[in-house]
């Protein structure tokens, strides 16, 4: 199962092109490939928009055919044979209808839910195959309909992929409605970047995967199209196996990509660049199909603010990682949270979950719990440091001393049944793994500190230092971690 990545900016990008030249609306308007998978669908309400963005898994383009042969080189994920119809990366962006904040929220591709329809027979499995399952089932439908050419039937089955895509993601989120969405292939991604490169990006240290073709140096760097799919596929490193790469970095790294990238769009003049943006144009009309009821320049002039990067990036948590009753690997996922977390975020859903009211200015959703802090980094008055920034959260100051270890990823010990909390405060020092330790009393929590911690800041609640963060909610295997918001509006360092 070899994964892609999908990056929000590539289709942002494209629609924003819209608000800058009527000719180049216009050929790109008419150019896309369009699709009416969202028919009758449910609608936002309050001038909101909500667009799922779907990356797939397949090593074909649009219409089904293979791609040349440099390319398959280039990608390094195999041939036309590799690969899938399933839909490998979900985003889902809301754009307020009164010009706040959006938020971009990463749906983990191997979160084990319900399917609505049951589409092949299957009822359940990753909410990433929805796309893959209707698309073979499609397929078997079509097999002996005449009259119908390879790009048409291959267009049918997308519909049918699309639309039991969309249903899944809508139903697990809550009832939350898609308003539109952007379906981008393996090579669309490939094609931007190459039509954008140099791209700079930051990470927190040097890592290698022969896998996916990632050979990074820790820092600022600049990298080409090609090294850009390696850096938004790679999701382990057995040279530095201290690292403990997991799916959940990948999406970080998306993130951090898509932020990178729309600083550089921003700042860079990439927009200004006519050959550059008529490089974008030709990928869109390729690659990329969109619902038949997105107007391109009204959604353009609507979400001028994503480009400036003011979105917030979120990862949906995984409880735990599992397996499913054929043995492969899954996210197990709790749902209702996941729902009220979403309804918190976004609201619009028909569930209407119950959520925590906001907590005091200057405090940390869920702070009042008594903190313990160990000091496992070598790095002398850590410990007294962050129990200080705490506090000022509006925790209740523990203990402070030293660990014997020597730990590269920060680790927050809570007692049975306070997950949530320690979610909460692993989200304040940048990432950590969760662990459930039955010797703490209720109300109880304490934080290991490892080599990537982000030290609280003193602003909003909920932020992050100012500093270059890991941000990479890394975690153990079987213990998946939680990843902390990421700001746009710049270049973030990863792991």
């Amino acid at each position: 199962m070899i994964a892609q990545a999908l990056l929000t900016v590539v289709s942002l990008v494209i629609l924003t092109v819209a608000g800058y030249a009527w000719v180049q609306y216009r050929t790109l308007d008419a150019g896309l490939h369009r699709s009416g998978a969202l028919a009758g669908g449910k609608t936002s309400g309050h001038g909101d928009t909500n667009l799922l963005i779907m990356g797939l898994d397949s090593r074909l383009d649009e219409n089904g055919n293979p791609l040349p042969a440099n390319i398959y080189d280039a990608l390094q994920a195999g041939d036309s044979s590799s690969g899938g119809e399933n839909a490998n990366v979900l985003m889902l962006v809301h754009v307020p209808g009164n010009g706040s904040k959006a938020t971009s929220i990463s749906i983990p591709r191997d979160d084990y839910v319900d399917i609505p329809g049951c589409p092949d027979g299957q009822c359940k499995g990753k909410i990433k195959q929805a796309y893959g399952l209707a698309f073979d089932a499609e397929s078997k439908q079509l097999a002996a309909r005449t009259g119908l050419n390879h790009a048409q039937k291959i267009q049918m089955q997308r519909d049918a992929g699309r639309k039991a895509e969309i249903d899944t993601v809508s139903q697990f989120l809550g009832g939350v409605p898609v308003d539109h969405f952007v379906e981008v292939t393996l090579v669309a991604f490939f094609q931007i970047a190459q039509v954008v490169q140099p791209i700079t990006v930051c990470l927190n240290e040097d890592t290698q995967d022969s896998y996916s073709g990632a050979d990074f140096h820790a820092g600022m760097q600049q990298i080409n199209g090609q090294q850009a799919v390696a850096f938004v596929r790679q999701r382990r490193d057995y040279v530095h196996p201290q690292l403990n790469f997991t799916e959940l970095d990948r999406e970080r790294r998306q993130q951090a990509f898509i932020a990178s990238l729309a600083y550089q769009l921003k700042h860079g003049g990439t927009l200004a660049n006519p050959a550059q943006l008529q490089g974008i144009l030709d990928v869109a009309k390729q690659n990329i199909a969109v619902d038949s009821g997105l107007d391109l320049l009204s959604f353009a002039q609507q979400a001028t603010n994503l480009t400036g990067g003011d979105v917030t990036f979120v990862t949906l948590p995984v409880d735990h990682f599992g397996k499913d009753p054929a043995g492969e690997d899954v996210n197990i996922v709790d749902v209702p949270a996941i729902q009220a977390q979403v309804h918190q975020l976004i609201g619009g859903g028909t569930a209407a979950p119950s959520v925590s009211p906001p907590a005091p200015a200057g405090q940390a959703a869920g702070a009042g719990e008594t903190v313990d802090v160990r000091n496992a980094t070598g790095r002398p008055g850590l410990s007294a440091a962050l129990q200080r920034a705490l506090t000022a959260r509006g925790y209740t100051a523990g203990s402070t001393g030293n660990d014997n270890r020597h730990l590269t990823h920060t680790i927050v010990d809570y007692p049975p049944g306070q997950r949530a909390a320690a979610v909460t405060l692993a989200g304040l020092v940048g990432s950590a793994d969760l662990v459930v330790d039955s010797t703490l009393p209720t109300g109880h929590l304490r934080i290991v500190e490892g080599a990537d911690l982000t030290m609280p800041s003193a602003g909003a609640p909920g932020g992050t230092s100012s500093a270059p963060s890991s941000a990479s909610g890394s975690s153990a295997t079987g213990s998946p971690g939680a990843l902390n918001p990421l700001a746009g509006g710049g270049i973030p360092c990863v792991k």
